[in-house]
């Protein structure tokens, strides 16, 4: 096997108090240290942790496709390992969720023969559950990205709760500036299951402890008005309670509300 190897971090969202203990270590013990933050704060504090840091936010620019940016951080990943360095890439939030260039670093650093890993971390949706009061075994849960979202046209079962993430950028298929475009198509959309006056929460976790979290209820057809943050996440809570099954219950030796 060859010497260089690769671990995926997660920073959490809240400064300094989400990092795991084995992420910190790996942040700390790594060769070269290769990162993607959210704020110039958590960057310095990167930085001081391991002087062997470099930001991969240096791939961004203007109306460059996100796929072909996240291509250039996975070789840029890549080509640290097979110089036989023990990397740790290390990301805002859990290294695993919306993070396309972790997933894809660690199965070609495999691939080439090398140790790979990923350690899990805290995300915005742990922090979402967390500040709304939400559990999700409740009622169940929906959870897309809104692009993806509005493009394959999912469907949505109105007695869960619906969660769509970077609603801030929504039709936005390369990086720039926040644009509201395509919020009209998606309170379009559902409003194809949801009525006008339905409640529905914009939401973006603080990165701060001292900080509250950005919480904005509004009816659906407000939401095309609102001045979104560019984190923000759009939960939607459910329609309607559920319905059991009478002959599922009785199947299962259940009782009958």
């Amino acid at each position: 096997m060859p010497s260089g190897s690769l671990i995926v971090v997660g920073t959490g969202i809240q400064l300094a108090v989400h990092l795991t203990p084995n992420a910190r270590a790996a942040i700390e013990r790594a060769d070269e240290l290769l990162y993607l933050v959210a704020d110039p704060v958590t960057r310095a504090w990167i930085e001081k942790l391991n002087p062997n840091a470099s930001s991969l936010d240096r791939f961004y620019a203007a109306g460059r496709p996100r796929a072909e940016t996240y291509a250039a951080m996975v070789e840029e990943i890549l080509s640290r390992v097979r110089l036989g360095l023990n990397v740790c890439a290390a990301f805002y939030g859990h290294p695993g969720v919306f993070v396309a260039p972790s997933h894809e670093a660690i199965r070609r650093a495999r691939e080439e023969g090398f140790r790979a890993s990923m350690q899990p971390g805290i995300s915005a949706e742990d922090c979402l559950f967390a500040d709304l009061g939400i559990d999700p075994g409740e009622d169940g849960c929906q959870s897309y990205e809104a692009t993806a979202f509005l493009i394959h046209e999912y469907s949505v079962e109105p007695t869960a709760m619906l969660i769509l993430w970077q609603v801030g950028v929504v039709g936005q298929l390369a990086a720039g500036p926040a644009s509201s475009e395509g919020i009209p198509a998606l309170v379009e959309h559902l409003r194809t299951y949801y009525p006008a006056e339905h409640e529905v929460i914009v939401y973006q976790a603080s990165p701060y402890v001292v900080l509250p979290p950005i919480v904005r209820r509004t009816p659906l057809s407000e939401f095309t008005h609102m001045e979104i943050p560019p984190l923000a996440t759009l939960v939607v809570p459910p329609r309607e309670k559920p319905r059991a099954a009478l002959t599922m219950l009785d199947r299962l030796g259940l009782p009958r509300p």
